[in-house]
């Protein structure tokens, strides 16, 4: 079957790589010069199963209003007459209580663990490096209300065969010494031994130029993307700044511009751009630096090392598709750093960026067919774990558009859990 994958970041590429794995001829086509230079060129580098969680949680209403009112919120919204983004947080508030959380979890953690399965077995096969590191994550808490509510994660974790273990501040500083002078700033951690880190842009990189050469897999790069043209029930070709393409199948794999591709055609794909920011510091003192992956709990943050580099990601900002880099953003990734690690990366040499995450009010993703028409199909909406959830998503589609049995359990991870609701 002729398949033609919409968008070359993360989720794509490895959609891609497992299509041809399966047998299929694929075209990959992007706007950009090369794979993964839009939200996966500089993510938090996290690969990270448990710690998989939506952020419609049942506090989070409370949270936003407290948040507020401080320049170093985690979450912010910047007011906009965008009525998609309104529909899309009442449909986020819609999923803020503890049954939903419950489900929305536990699905997200069921393909963020497979996509680790998957993304480990990928690595054996290929030798594929990407400054990778398989040393665990830890999650710190400052307050003892995030020590009290991590125990319903754990709870989850444990249904879900995920190890885990709850360290104290001297505990976490044994596993990360760069913490020990300032671990008197955390009640404790949440470490999760299985997670992992990388460099999400050179992993994408390499595994399109291995698709390409080993695989036969096709990249029009430098290709706008314009329209689908449709009949009531089939997709039979799509619009390029390069001239109509055609295919068998299609696959929409454009992050957060996937629903405006969509929406022409009468298909509400609820995903919104959730802005996210990050700064990339050359290492200048080793031994104060991560070890792996340290998420500060209260500002949102993440700090990975990426072999001589320091990756600092975090925050979310509701502000349409404005990449504008804003200097406050900037600023709680610098405190969060700061505080935790102190002078162990150059700030002065940061490289600052910011990139949108396609993100659904349920925080899982959507992968599987697309409504009505027969040959369309999705893989998008992964927010902030489409580098955690790639591998899996892309092995899940390609399972099931090759009509063979899913490895894990994936209906409900289609666009019909919205319709259907």
């Amino acid at each position: 079957m002729k398949v033609i994958v919409l968008g070359a970041g993360v989720v794509g590429v490895t959609a891609a790589w497992y299509l041809a794995k399966a047998g299929h001829e694929v075209t990959v086509v992007d706007r950009q010069p090369a794979a993964a230079l839009e939200t996966s060129f500089a993510n938090a580098g996290q690969i990270s199963p448990g710690f998989s969680a939506p952020w419609a949680e049942p506090a989070l209403p409370l949270k936003v209003l407290r948040w507020m009112a401080s320049r170093h919120a985690p979450i912010v919204v910047r007011p906009r007459i965008d009525f998609a983004m309104m529909r899309w947080i009442e449909q986020l508030l819609a999923n803020c209580n503890a049954h939903d959380y419950d489900i929305n979890k536990s699905r997200m953690l069921r393909i963020a663990e497979y996509s680790r399965d998957c993304l480990d077995a990928l690595r054996k096969d290929t030798g594929i490096t990407y400054d990778d590191e398989q040393r665990g994550l830890i999650q710190l808490f400052r307050t003892q209300k995030q020590v009290d509510h991590a125990a319903r994660d754990m709870s989850l974790l444990d249904q879900a065969g995920i190890a885990h273990e709850f360290l104290s501040p001297d505990e976490i500083a044994r596993h990360e010494p760069g913490l020990m002078e300032n671990r008197h700033l955390f009640k404790g951690g949440l470490r999760l031994p299985g997670d992992e880190s990388g460099d999400c842009h050179m992993f994408t990189q390499r595994l399109a130029q291995k698709a390409e050469q080993e695989l036969g897999v096709t990249f029009h790069y430098e290709t706008t993307i314009e329209a689908l043209d449709a009949s009531a029930t089939d997709i039979f070709g799509v619009r390029t700044s390069a001239g109509r393409m055609t295919a068998d199948a299609y696959v929409v794999s454009m992050g957060s511009y996937s629903p405006l591709l969509l929406r022409p055609l009468g298909l509400h794909l609820p995903v919104y751009p959730t802005k996210g920011y990050s700064l990339t510091l050359p290492v200048t003192d080793a031994a104060r630096a991560p070890v792996s992956t340290v998420n500060d709990a209260t500002y949102k943050v993440s700090i990975t090392r990426l072999g001589d580099r320091i990756r600092i990601g975090g925050t979310a900002e509701l502000a349409g598709y404005n990449l504008r880099l804003r200097r406050d953003r900037r600023e709680l990734l610098e405190l969060s750093f700061s505080e935790l690690f102190g002078a162990s990366g150059d700030m002065s040499q940061g490289a600052y960026w910011t990139g949108l995450r396609p993100s659904t009010p349920d925080g899982t993703p959507v992968i599987g067919p697309a409504g009505r028409f027969s040959n369309l199909w999705l893989n998008t909406g992964h927010g902030t774990l489409g580098w955690t959830m790639a591998c899996g998503s892309g092995r899940v589609l390609a399972d099931r558009m090759s009509g063979k049995r899913t490895e894990i359990p994936c209906l409900d991870l289609s666009l019909d859990r919205y319709t259907t609701a």
